[in-house]
């Protein structure tokens, strides 16, 4: 794609704007500046990948998805808010589950151990991590808030909290993970995933880009599924005083 061709591709923004202006939505500002974000920000991305992939450095690569880590797990303290240690919690469940993930993935070479590999699909695993986590703090909160009547009575006939909080667990976590398996079920059918079409434009075969999305959509149910289990067994105890009641949830 030559530049003049990107540029002319802003002219799929006329219609939003369109749209904003007469429905009086007030949204034109918020859009243009989340385009100029995006360039200035892709731009950057895209420089300071093209130096690190000439590198080939295992540290600065390890370094990278830290990053990745730490800032996805400070991004989800808005969705847990009222959970204590929240950043801390996502951290450790987000580095277990792209640790494990990624690692399963160099170990049977389905991917090499080099940043061109590394950053993109550690990118692909914390970012899907991180809004399963985002759902799930979120389900245990509302599950926490409606069902209190329920699990103040099995505390009361004596169950622990575990078992007392068992339903809204497993509830927080099939919903958390429900949208990537809904999207596993829809693939090829319903839609053709970014990754698939990028390979496929660049001139990939097509068999060759359905195994990488195939491998792109088990690492995905894996990292998130993961992830979410660990972030939901580490926070539902902050529902819970010292004397066994539930908290008032925000």
């Amino acid at each position: 794609m030559s530049i003049n061709s990107l540029i002319l591709t802003a002219i799929l923004l006329v219609v939003p704007l369109i749209v904003s202006y007469k429905q009086k939505l007030n949204i034109e500002k918020d859009i243009i500046y989340s385009v100029i974000r995006a360039i200035v920000q892709l731009l950057i991305v895209g420089y300071l990948l093209e130096y690190i992939f000439n590198i080939k450095n295992t540290i600065a690569t390890l370094i990278i998805v830290l990053i990745m880590i730490v800032n996805a797990a400070f991004n989800t303290k808005k969705r847990g808010k009222g959970i204590d240690n929240i950043v801390l919690i996502s951290f450790i469940s987000l580095t277990v589950g792209t640790v494990i993930t990624l690692g399963t993935l160099v170990l049977v070479h389905a991917i090499e151990n080099t940043p061109k590999d590394m950053i993109p699909v550690g990118g692909m695993i914390v970012s899907n991590s991180m809004i399963a986590i985002g759902l799930a703090y979120m389900n245990l909160k509302s599950g926490f808030k409606e069902n209190r009547i329920q699990v103040e009575t099995k505390l009361s006939l004596g169950a622990d909290i575990k078992l007392a909080s068992k339903d809204i667990i497993n509830k927080s976590i099939k919903l958390a993970i429900a949208p990537s398996i809904d999207s596993a079920k829809t693939l090829g059918i319903v839609s053709l995933p970014g990754m698939m079409t990028g390979l496929i434009l660049g001139g990939t075969s097509p068999i060759i880009a359905v195994r990488f999305q195939i491998m792109v959509t088990f690492m995905i149910l894996a990292s998130t599924s993961l992830s979410t289990i660990i972030a939901i067994y580490m926070s539902y105890k902050n529902f819970y005083n010292d004397r066994l009641q539930i908290k008032d949830i925000e």
